[in-house]
């Protein structure tokens, strides 16, 4: 996808680059696991493992500048806090880690345009999702981190983290034992959970650079010229009808509400189904980087995937879609298109999953199943709109 909306703007879905950089790394002692495993290198104990992972909220902290430049909202940047985190918590949940967690923040600032006081609401955003997540046993020691000024190197900010956390290799999942005949369970991105405390429209931390071009009007180009990209042809820059506080009728929500809504983290839900029914869970896959592609990354060989029963797409995208000239190929592996989490299971435990999803008000449904690969391995994505798609594996990487 080469000559895709993302490609022109500077991003990759696949990060090809970047797994060919970092190809040379220790590879980790699963090689289809999610995140990589590394023996207990603090404690010397073998039946323990060491995981660590770095992530960030992405350009959806652009968006969070321009949203709070117009509104005066400073409680959105708490949200951003949340993305930061919830990127990283929800891939070692992959793993099988759910507790026990070790997280520091990295924020990179422009003096110039990010006061104080955003700075003060991430770390209170930071401390009030962590706080919320202990009452549900998921512990997380928020430790600090790094806050630079860094005004020749970053335009607005970046916020970024990393979460430690050591785990018994006999609980960890390793995606070793996804077979043919198992079914994938999604589970929702979009709506609102029992510990969310408003709507959520699942646009998770993934794909925002698409979607805030192809959405905003050209006019922020004007008036926030330190939110682009320089170097970028302005052809390409803010190319879509709304504002921030636009509502994209019929939907109740502003644009900037949509776009803007905290990544759901599933913790709570992934710890009472490892702590409980770790057997019935053969493989995770955060769709995030590759959205619905994701998961061909990690299937063990001779393995493939039909997605023939997705969620119903959700309004945000909807509105990406109808606005935007993105094909259905490349929306379906920028943005997670409705489920941001898979569980890879045998079709015997999927009542029981769906109805403990249900308890956590997280909708969750069958969206497909492993077959084995005829040839190259491969992902069907069956949708009544977008026809069928056809993606090839990729190498394992995270």
């Amino acid at each position: 996808m080469k000559d895709s909306l993302y490609h022109r703007r500077g991003v990759s879905a696949s990060k090809e680059e970047v797994h060919a950089a970092i190809a040379r790394l220790e590879q980790g002692l699963y090689p289809h696991a999610f995140c990589r495993i590394f023996p207990d290198y603090l404690a010397q104990d073998p039946a323990w493992a060491c995981l660590s992972h770095a992530d960030g909220a992405g350009t959806k902290s652009l968006l969070a500048y321009l949203y709070w430049r117009e509104t005066g909202d400073i409680n959105i940047w708490k949200g951003i806090a949340q993305d930061a985190l919830v990127m990283n918590l929800d891939d070692l949940l992959c793993v099988g880690a759910y507790q026990h967690f070790v997280y520091t923040s990295t924020i990179g600032r422009n003096k110039k345009w990010i006061p104080a006081e955003v700075l003060k609401a991430l770390v209170e955003g930071t401390m009030e999702c962590i706080e919320q997540l202990r009452g549900y046993g998921v512990d997380i020691h928020y430790v600090g981190g790094e806050t630079a000024d860094v005004g020749d190197l970053v335009r607005t900010i970046i916020v970024d983290g990393n979460i430690t956390v050591r785990w018994p290799q006999a609980r960890l999942v390793t995606n070793e034992h996804i077979h043919e005949g198992d079914v994938i369970v999604g589970l929702a991105s979009a709506g609102q959970t029992i510990y969310e405390q408003r709507y959520n429209s699942g646009i998770g931390s993934n794909g925002l650079t698409l979607a805030r071009h192809e959405l905003l009007h050209k006019s922020y180009l004007q008036e926030y010229p330190e939110a682009c990209d320089a170097q970028l042809d302005t052809e390409w820059q803010y190319t879509g009808p709304y504002r921030l506080t636009d509502r994209a009728s019929p939907h109740p929500h502003t644009v900037g509400e949509l776009l803007l809504s905290p990544t759901r983290t599933y913790a709570p839900l992934l710890k009472a189904l490892l702590e409980a029914h770790l057997d019935w869970v053969h493989g995770l896959v955060h769709c995030t980087g590759g959205g619905q592609t994701k998961l061909m990354r990690f299937l063990p060989p001779g393995l493939a995937a039909v997605k023939d029963q997705l969620f119903p797409l959700p309004p945000v995208f909807q509105i990406i879609r109808e606005t935007s000239q993105a094909s259905w190929e490349e929306l379906f592996q920028v943005f997670n298109m409705g489920h941001r989490m898979e569980i890879i299971t045998a079709e015997a435990h999927v009542e029981n999953i769906v109805q403990l999803a249900r308890d956590f008000g997280i909708e969750a449904r069958v969206v497909g199943r492993i077959v084995k690969a005829t040839g190259k391995a491969t992902l069907h994505i069956m949708h009544p709109d977008a026809g069928t798609l056809v993606y090839p594996s990729s190498e394992n990487a995270n």
